[in-house]
């Protein structure tokens, strides 16, 4: 059985999307998951599925799709995947924080950080299928715009280290 992370796009951030988590591991539990367990109110659940990771995508975003009536983007990665984000950080001096991993379905294309705008101190990386973003003096009143990420969900490494910490069997306190 594979060990996966799901993060789920705007989801319970800034008003919109509201889905309770209980709500987000019964959806996972009547997939087939197992083990699930979410981690805080931002649309980030870990499992354990013997399904491929499209399969477990398709079945997770077409659960949330009935739920909510509306697409609901959700973004997979294994256990190993997600320790690779977090190792992978370059960026690793910075508080954890002010370091965001977006994560993208599929590597970014190689001209996506010359095609960011409104950058005011902020450092850009790419990762495998990420870009990782060190916003410096925090995120309050960044105007980066990364026209590649635009379909990607965005976790700080703070976050990031919790869920990989779980999918590896770490508790989540």
């Amino acid at each position: 059985m594979t060990s996966y992370i799901a993060l789920l796009r705007a989801v319970n951030v800034g008003g919109t999307g509201k889905l309770p988590m209980g709500e987000l591991k019964a959806m996972c539990e009547a997939a087939g998951f197992a083990d699930v367990r979410t981690y805080i109110a931002s649309g980030n659940v870990v499992f354990g599925s013997r399904l491929a990771e499209k399969a477990v995508k398709k079945a997770l975003e077409q659960r949330l799709q009935d739920y909510a009536g509306k697409p609901v983007g959700v973004v997979v990665r294994t256990a190993a995947e997600m320790a690779a984000v977090l190792a992978g950080n370059p960026f690793p001096q910075a508080a954890g924080n002010r370091v965001v991993a977006i994560f993208l379905d599929a590597p970014p294309p190689p001209g996506a950080l010359q095609e960011a705008t409104g950058l005011n101190g902020e450092r850009l990386a790419l990762g495998q299928r990420e870009i990782y973003v060190h916003y410096g003096e925090g995120m309050a009143d960044s105007r980066l715009k990364i026209p590649a990420a635009k379909a990607g969900t965005a976790r700080n490494m703070n976050t990031i280290a919790k869920l990989a910490g779980m999918a590896a069997g770490k508790p989540a306190g």
